[in-house]
């Protein structure tokens, strides 16, 4: 019998195929090798395949796409509903071939290399910031057991590298200076691998329209502009703004029921990557709306009446609605006194 449907469960190096034919009979239950999938399906008639959106999915649905197969991805969390059981690769492979045939099934779009590219260097990026914030903690933390502190931020920072710098400076003992100019001398590598990414990015971020239209919406840099366009390529996919920001996570979570409705605070849910930017954007421009609230008079009577955080969510979730109305509609950020005015 012809297979109609095919549930793929990916991995490293072991794959379970579990397909079915048009009266929903089982035809194949079997694990391939990594070398055997691609041949696999290439002997095989168009079909459907269902995948988990995990690591390595976009890029076997981009080469099974290739070959003629209809490829749809799943978020795993919806496809787990469906595993009647105990988990393993067989009953995985079985649920996916299940979920990828439900009509109300959410499936998530499928990227290409060269946004997968550009997202990887967001993530590396954001590697290199979190082992320059350790390398930073760690030298303050190594100076202090001596007695040598200094201020916070870049001024404090330079002045500590002055002391571990200077050979003359009699409180760091010699084995400590051996330690800390190893430290030092990673944080200035660090500093050159970051700006050298960065520099890619603006690069980027000058070459796509897109970027630039996002980039006027106050609170949204060249580091969130560039991420929301590599992540959304296509913002069709989201029927409004609300359901971007809410396909973030910058929504309450929802515990309601008997028609009472009970919200909580933001979940982990969503794209922490963009969540972040969107929520630390926003925490700046609170910080000028306090500076100067005749300009935000909106944001001045929210923190009249809401926490300082609470405001920042409210904020994000506002900034990543204006950001998929520039992606879908075009045109650029208007102040609202701007707007009313024209």
């Amino acid at each position: 019998m012809q297979i109609t449907t095919i549930g793929l469960d990916i991995a490293k190096n072991v794959f379970q195929v579990h397909g079915i034919d048009a009266n929903e009979k089982v035809v194949v239950r079997k694990q391939l090798r990594r070398g055997q999938v691609l041949a696999f399906f290439a002997a095989l008639p168009p079909c459907l395949v269902g995948m988990e959106a995990c690591a390595t999915a976009h890029y076997w649905a981009r080469e099974l796409t290739n070959l003629g197969h209809e490829v749809r991805l799943m978020p795993a969390k919806d496809v787990k509903a469906y595993v009647k059981r105990n988990k393993n690769d067989a009953a995985d492979a079985e649920a996916i071939c299940e979920a990828v045939r439900r009509p109300t099934m959410r499936f998530v779009r499928i990227k290409s290399a060269e946004q997968q590219g550009q997202l990887m260097q967001h993530r590396t990026r954001d590697l290199l910031m979190r082992q320059r914030t350790q390398l930073i903690n760690a030298l303050r933390a190594h100076l202090a057991e001596l007695g040598i502190a200094a201020a916070q931020g870049r001024e404090g920072l330079k002045e500590l590298l002055a002391i571990v710098a200077d050979d003359r400076d009699a409180r760091l003992p010699i084995d400590a200076r051996a330690s800390v100019i190893v430290l030092a001398a990673q944080l200035e590598a660090l500093q050159t691998l970051i700006g050298s990414i960065e520099k890619r990015i603006k690069m980027q971020h000058r070459a796509n329209q897109a970027s630039l239209r996002v980039e006027t919406i106050p609170g949204i840099g060249i580091i969130g502009a560039t991420a929301i366009v590599a992540t959304v390529a296509d913002p069709t996919v989201f029927r409004s703004g609300r359901d971007f920001a809410a396909w973030i996570g910058l929504v309450p979570r929802q515990d309601s029921t008997g028609g009472k409705q009970k919200l909580g605070p933001i979940s982990k849910q969503g794209d922490r990557y963009l969540r972040r930017i969107l929520i630390i954007g926003a925490i700046a421009v609170l910080r000028r709306a306090k500076q100067n609230p005749e300009k935000y008079p909106w944001l001045t009577q929210l923190l009249a009446r809401r926490p300082f955080k609470v405001v920042a969510v409210a904020l994000a979730n506002k900034m990543a609605r204006m950001a998929w109305a520039l992606l879908a509609h075009g045109g650029t950020y208007r102040a609202p006194e701007l707007a009313a005015s024209a």
